[in-house]
């Protein structure tokens, strides 16, 4: 049993080091978007590009996710967690030394991989190390210092751009790593990889990375047309009909097709894809907008989103309680038509907009929406499954987000009729940019009407969220106890 006390030396230490990991992939999933004009400008980048640097390592951390949290209960927590936050450091160097964009994309792949080793591995290591009575405190100060990470990731990004340039929203991964591998070394206890036997998926892993890779591929160079388009798209078609077949006669799938038989829980992931393919695409195309329409420095930009993050981070926990009270089927449902309200808000933020009139009141309200949304959509993932099942649910959801968060960067440019060179035209992008966010408020009605129609209170003694204050715009936070797989 885990022993290891929240109020002595080594409980702090454990959870220095899990709040440094987690950040570093936290950050990176957010700061980058406010770094993207810059990094167009200095590498002669077109839009295909900047959203290949944000979607490279969403790529490779949403396909491979699941296969890291069964990686540390194999080979043991600690060691892969630290293995993580290295690899995460190489990676990000190499993303701060790139030439090109070409090197840049692939260091994002790259460091996708790692972020897929770390993410689990954080709150893992607390579930494993602290005393059953602490643990509790423990998870919550791990999500609330998250948080805060997330809040003020944006305004120091934009901080580094505008100041020693936009390399060092990598390079400042790497002195974070080399505090938290020392200390991880030292001081957190090894957990996991004694019990865990037989086969990983890895067929299951590499097959969701490549379809994923090759319909973001096609979708990002459909404007363009031609043959290799189509080819790639039938292709990842093809590579994603392939997972669903090896998924079903796997004995130990890395996403086991019976847990879909919950109606609750199919429901709640389809909510999820929408609501985050919404999300995700608008924090990609709000900080352009900031930057290329409104006239915003990358520190003003990054500076102007921190409303959403810390309504998230301050409300949270209370609409986790509202959600107890009446049940999630109304947060679920007005949280995402908020969230469409805010961003059709964004439709005044054009030249000359006023922050305090026009920018402001779209994020409070998007926040606002947030806030009503996360916690009980969290709560209903883990309630529609069995207890023992409740981590294999948590990251097949924060998968789901992940996946819809890049394919959605990938389309609304083409759904939205933008053209390769419209971040640096201004009138083009700010007309491109309206039609994108009538498209992300749709996404969020169809969520909504989903949550509506489907979302029923989940039984009395389910599995309640740990992770109450949440700052993440990217994801839903991922439970568990451990975080296991089920892959091995």
């Amino acid at each position: 049993m885990p022993d290891v006390r929240m109020a002595s030396p080594q409980g702090r230490w454990i959870l220095l080091t899990t709040v440094l990991g987690s950040s570093m992939a936290l950050l990176d999933s957010t700061v980058v978007n406010v770094a993207l004009p810059r990094i167009g400008r200095d590498l002669d980048a077109n839009l295909s590009a900047l959203q290949w640097t944000v979607n490279a390592y969403m790529v490779t951390l949403a396909g491979l996710i699941l296969l890291g949290g069964a990686l540390g209960d194999r080979f043991g927590r600690r060691k892969v967690f630290v293995v993580g936050v290295v690899w995460f450091a190489v990676a990000s160097l190499l993303c701060g030394i790139a030439p090109n964009a070409g090197a840049l994309i692939a260091a994002r792949a790259l460091q996708g991989v790692g972020g897929a080793l770390l993410t689990p591995g954080s709150l893992a290591l607390i579930q494993a190390s602290f005393h059953p009575d602490d643990r509790g405190r423990a998870v919550g100060l791990w999500s609330g210092f998250g948080g805060v990470g997330a809040a003020v990731g944006p305004f120091v990004g934009g901080w580094l751009v505008d100041g020693p340039g936009w390399r060092w929203v990598f390079l400042l991964n790497v002195p974070l790593a080399l505090v938290c591998v020392p200390v991880a070394l030292r001081h957190v206890p090894e957990s996991g990889g004694e019990g865990a036997r037989g086969r990983f998926d890895v067929l299951g892993a590499v097959l969701g990375a490549v379809a994923l890779a090759l319909l973001t591929y096609a979708l990002i160079e459909a404007g363009a047309g031609g043959w290799v388009v189509a080819v790639t798209a039938v292709a990842g078609v093809a590579a994603a009909v392939a997972f669903v077949v090896v998924e079903r006669r796997r004995p130990d799938p890395m996403m086991p097709p019976d847990i879909f038989s919950s109606r609750q829980f199919t429901a709640v992931n389809l909510v999820t894809l929408c609501v985050y393919a919404a999300l995700g695409g608008f924090f990609f195309l709000a900080a352009l907008q900031l930057q290329v329409v409104v006239g915003y420095s990358a520190l003003a930009a990054g500076t102007a989103l921190l409303p959403t993050t810390v309504l998230m981070l301050l409300l949270s926990a209370r609409s986790g309680e509202l959600a107890d009270r009446i049940g999630p089927r109304l947060p679920l449902t007005v949280g995402p038509l908020l969230c469409s309200v805010g961003m059709l808000l964004m439709l005044r933020v054009r030249p000359g907009a006023s922050y305090w009139a026009d920018v402001l009141p779209a994020l409070v309200v998007l926040g606002l929406g947030l806030v009503m949304l996360v916690a009980p959509l969290t709560a209903t993932v883990l309630g529609s499954v069995d207890v023992a099942r409740a981590g294999l649910a948590s990251g097949i959801n924060n998968a789901a987000a992940r996946a819809a968060g890049l394919v959605a960067v990938a389309a609304l440019p083409l759904l939205a009729g933008m053209g390769e060179e419209a971040y640096r035209e201004p009138a083009a992008f700010d007309a491109a940019f309206g039609r994108a966010m009538g498209w992300c408020a749709g996404a969020l009605v169809v969520g909504a009407l989903i949550a509506l129609v489907t979302v029923r209170r989940p039984p009395p003694g389910c599995k309640r969220p740990e992770c109450l204050r949440y700052g993440s715009t990217v994801s839903p936070p991922l439970e568990g106890e451990p975080v296991r797989k089920r892959l091995v």
